[in-house]
């Protein structure tokens, strides 16, 4: 073996070092561990004995301690002399367990809007009590639902600006903090009087309007293209699991706790939550601490934009100009319609239609929201696999955004020929599975036409649906009081979807066009 070796020798009491070089094997970090490769520099190998203490980088065997510098991306690692090869397997194992950053950011995205949506749906469960208590109308019920929306409508567009400004992390931040507040105060203000509830909803709202533009940009930073629509998948499923987790425990707490309750609770994980958050996350990659090269090649490398900040405000009048633009505007308007119309007036529908009492309702409500969740990440990775399968982005958008609007429209229809609360239910989460694929039609479609001004459009889009959701919500409540009945609702909504779905496949498109 060609290697040269210097033995220095001292007496017992004192530590020896040998030191040898080496021209042949150097191990390099890569993402799944160690590698070997051809090096001409050398390794230093340093020994000890007598020592017996440990630390990062060292390993003790026989009294002995060990470590190896490497200069590969400036690693040093421990190597174990004698088991020199099951020292390298433990550190290659250890770096292959490492998560990557990413992944850690868009778990704390879904626990956020897990958060999000659990504490709109509380009061879709306490408003029946609120509306014994009170003796709200039904008419009325529908002004109380959507009093969220009101403030809601506003921060969509000014959030989305302040999104593409100073980035998705500081927003979210801001946001959470202040629906959490307006969360907690909600008790406070119903037995104080309606118009202080009514505002503080209307606060709720405002604040909860800069989550989706929050998180649509977030994901277009942190994760390549192709990995894009598994992101918004992920994150999308914490949202319709708030709906489960606010259904299923807000009644339990409800006649355990009281109308407080829930509110105390959703409201102290939002807090919780926030620490977590303002510490580990940043809204770009780049200015992460956390993120290895590798994985910061990774995400830049399966990028087909580079959206950069040149300070000015969105030009509105170019937005609306495009017809991509307004298909993205019309789904909207169209989801948001049938969203709402469904999260706030499920509990009430199988009360009232089906005479089930509160957490029944809850119950059968639930199921939907849970199955949306799953199916809204399977709609996410069947788009990735298109995509990296070579389908266009436009088609891949198309196929996602037509499932996810006829599907709903035909379960709807069926909905009116329902005759127990088993089948409504069954034929509620055939509609909610299917339309969760629009999070990988016109929800993605923002970052693909307009990557620099994403977070604005977002916003536009947003206060058209939410304006639509106001629109629906309310009326919802007047055609029940005067028609007795859901059933003509539910006709109109599913003729909306089938409209919208024709006019997406007309004019919308994958490619960038701001």
């Amino acid at each position: 073996m060609a290697a040269k070796s210097t033995l220095h020798s001292s007496s017992p009491a004192t530590s020896s070092l040998l030191s040898c070089k080496s021209d042949l094997v150097h191990p390099r970090k890569t993402q799944l561990g160690f590698a070997p490769r051809i090096l001409s520099k050398p390794i230093r190998w340093e020994s000890c004995s007598g020592i017996r203490e440990q630390s990062q980088g060292k390993v003790r065997q026989r009294g002995r301690l060990f470590t190896v510098r490497c200069t590969a991306e400036g690693i040093e690692r421990g190597m174990l002399m004698g088991g020199g090869r099951g020292g390298i397997e433990e550190a290659a194992t250890a770096e292959a367990l490492d998560i990557p950053e990413r992944f850690k950011v868009v778990a704390l995205m879904a626990c956020v809007m897990c958060l999000c949506n659990a504490d709109r749906v509380v009061m879709s469960v306490t408003v029946v009590p609120l509306a014994s208590k009170f003796g709200w109308s039904t008419s009325f019920l529908g002004i109380v639902q959507s009093s969220f929306l009101w403030g809601y409508i506003f921060s969509s567009v000014i959030g989305g600006a302040l999104v593409d400004r100073y980035g998705g992390k500081n927003v979210m931040a801001w946001g959470v903090a202040l629906w959490s507040l307006a969360t907690l105060l909600t008790p406070w203000a119903a037995n104080h009087s309606t118009v202080a509830l009514l505002a503080v909803r209307a606060f709720f709202g405002l604040a909860e309007g800069v989550a989706l533009p929050s998180m649509s940009t977030l994901s277009s930073r942190w994760f390549p293209s192709h990995e894009r629509a598994s992101a918004v998948g992920i994150s999308m499923a914490g949202f319709h699991l708030g709906n489960v987790i606010g259904l299923l425990l807000t009644p339990i707490m409800l006649s355990t706790i009281g109308i407080s309750g829930p509110f105390i609770l959703f409201s102290s994980l939002g807090l919780l939550w926030l620490t977590r958050w303002a510490n580990g996350v940043t809204s770009d990659p780049r200015d992460s601490p956390f993120v290895s090269k590798s994985e910061l090649r990774l995400i830049r490398a399966g990028k087909t934009d580079s959206p950069a900040d040149d300070g000015q405000f969105p030009p509105l009048r170019l937005l609306l100009s495009k017809a991509p633009s307004w298909a993205i505007i019309f789904a909207n308007i169209t989801n948001n319609w049938g969203y709402f119309v469904l999260l706030s007036w499920m509990p009430v529908y199988f009360n009232s239609v089906f005479k089930v009492n509160l957490k029944q309702a809850a119950w059968f409500s639930a199921v939907p929201w849970g199955t949306m969740a799953v199916s809204g990440y399977v709609a996410g990775a069947l788009s990735d696999s298109l995509i990296k399968a070579g389908y266009s982005l436009t088609l891949v958008r198309k196929i996602m955004q037509s499932i996810g609007f006829i599907g709903p429209g035909v379960a709807l229809l069926c909905l009116n020929y329902a005759k127990t609360p088993v089948t409504a239910a069954a034929i509620m989460t055939i509609a909610l599975s299917l339309s969760s694929f629009s999070q990988a039609g016109f929800l993605l479609n923002m970052q693909d036409i307009a990557p620099r001004y994403a977070g604005f459009l977002h916003g536009i889009a947003n206060s058209a649906g939410t304006l639509a959701a106001i629109i629906s919500t309310i009326g919802t409540g007047y055609f029940v009081q005067w028609l007795g009945s859901f059933q003509a609702f539910l006709t109109v909504t599913a003729g909306l979807y089938f409209v919208t779905a024709i006019f997406w496949n007309l004019y919308a498109t994958g490619e960038r066009v701001f």
